[in-house]
């Protein structure tokens, strides 16, 4: 015993002095004696598991954890430290079943209603596809931190997905009005007025968020010019959202972004600019459509030789039904 406690005092000043790599070898000795109690094994898992954690050496930390916390022998503020600890890093390892079991047994044996388990057990529930589950465990830790927005806008996916719909609404609401500055509690609530087919709610959140300058990635813009594009009469602002994402390079301008914006000026009789955007959209597309649609403009534009060249293309590309591609091909004139 008197030997035991010297190394665990040598190795908590390994520890207090930052010698990390002497710190997990010390530990490790300690661990693989056969002498050393299951106590000391358990006290000397502790110092390298924690800086495993700060080092984001997940295995090692959990690891580490496994031996302190499996041993059982703990006093409970030390033993649920832990337990808590490794559910946390089990859901960043992807291991949700682990993560879950974990999150289980720290509510379990400490009989608590721990807001940040329920929020781990939440979350391993919900990337389990759980979601009534994750969301009955979601709600008293959301209760119990309002203030807490990704817990929000899990707990409002997680009501969404096990069709509960208008309860997700007033949840992501509440979460996007007490963050409006939290990008992504606005866009969550973008999604659930999307989802209960309210799209031009979404689009005041979008544009909110446009004009705040929180549109920042690909999928921002793509999200809001789709919301335009299928709404009658916003070919302006399908236009509009689509340049602005190119111009600042948020936007990747691929297939679908041109054929949007193809539609948008063809409806809004822009046809030339129609057709210059269908003939970038061509060969971008896993078929002939675009093509066809191009062919199309420039017969309607009297430029038969052009039209029978996007037509041909059409063909070459492929089309579920050619006869209209091959009708522009059979067209007077060269």
């Amino acid at each position: 015993p008197a030997r035991g406690a010297r190394r665990l005092r040598g190795l908590v000043e390994l520890s207090n002095d930052k010698k990390d790599a002497e710190t997990r070898t010390t530990a490790d000795t300690i661990i693989a004696d056969a002498d050393a109690s299951a106590s000391e094994k358990a006290s000397a898992a502790q110092p390298p598991a924690q800086m495993a954690i700060a080092a984001q050496d997940s295995d090692a930390a959990l690891r580490y954890i496994g031996i302190a916390v499996d041993a059982d022998i703990l006093d409970n503020d030390q033993h649920y430290t832990l337990l808590l600890q490794r559910a946390q890093l089990q859901i960043q390892a992807k291991d949700y079943a682990a993560a879950l079991a974990s999150a289980d047994r720290f509510l379990n044996e400490t009989k608590s209603n721990d807001p940040q388990a329920l929020a781990t057990k939440g979350n391993a529930l919900y990337r389990l596809e759980r979601y009534a589950e994750a969301a009955d465990a979601l709600r008293p830790a959301v209760a119990a931190h309002p203030d807490r927005g990704d817990r929000q806008q899990l707990l409002a996916d997680s009501l969404a997905r096990s069709g509960k719909g208008d309860e997700a609404l007033r949840i992501a609401e509440q979460a996007a009005g007490g963050n409006p500055g939290d990008k992504q509690a606005q866009f969550n609530l973008a999604q659930n007025y999307i989802q209960s087919k309210q799209n031009a709610k979404a689009i005041e959140v979008l544009e909110r968020m446009r004009k705040a300058g929180q549109l920042t990635e690909d999928t921002d813009y793509r999200q809001l010019f789709t919301l335009y594009a299928n709404m009658e009469g916003k070919e302006q602002q399908t236009i509009d959202a689509i340049n602005e994402g190119v111009s600042k390079g948020v936007l990747k301008p691929d297939y679908n972004v041109y054929v949007a914006l193809a539609q948008s000026y063809y409806f809004s009789e822009q046809v030339e600019k129609a057709i210059e955007n269908y003939t970038k959209a061509g060969p971008l597309g896993k078929d002939g459509s675009a093509y066809l649609n191009l062919a199309n403009l420039l017969r309607n534009e009297q430029r038969i030789p052009e039209a029978k060249a996007a037509a041909q293309k059409a063909l070459d590309k492929g089309l579920k039904n050619p006869d209209a591609a091959k009708k522009i091909l059979a067209l007077p004139g060269k």
